[in-house]
């Protein structure tokens, strides 16, 4: 876990933390997925929201925030094509999970027990 129970003994009292990673099984100790109905609940006086789907409270606005955030990468590998792109541009790079079938991100291979193949 990123966040142990630990880290969060040292927050102070009624302080708030979400977990925007419950979705994919969460990053702090203390975490259990919630929902829109019933987001938050208390451990040791620090208030959690771990609601999976949290953009899906705002449908519209939030496909709107990621098509805005995602076009421009789109139209990049459109224009130039993804082996173009991969050999220019180490931001791009970094943030490939798999090419080709294959999986690129330790990460992603660690937490799926499988191999990767680097990119």
């Amino acid at each position: 876990m990123l966040i142990t129970g630990d880290i969060l003994k040292t927050m102070k009292k009624g302080a708030v933390i979400i977990d925007v990673s419950i979705d994919q099984g969460g990053c702090i100790e203390t975490s259990k997925p919630t929902t829109h109905d019933n987001p938050v609940y208390e451990v040791d006086v620090i208030i959690h929201y771990c609601v999976a789907n949290m953009p899906g409270a705002y449908p519209r606005t939030s496909t709107l925030v990621l098509t805005n955030a995602t076009l421009p990468y789109i139209k990049l590998l459109a224009n130039k094509g993804i082996e173009n792109v991969l050999r220019e541009d180490a931001i791009i790079k970094m943030a490939l999970n798999t090419h080709r079938g294959e999986i690129t991100n330790n990460a992603v291979a660690e937490s799926k027990g499988m191999p990767c193949m680097g990119s």
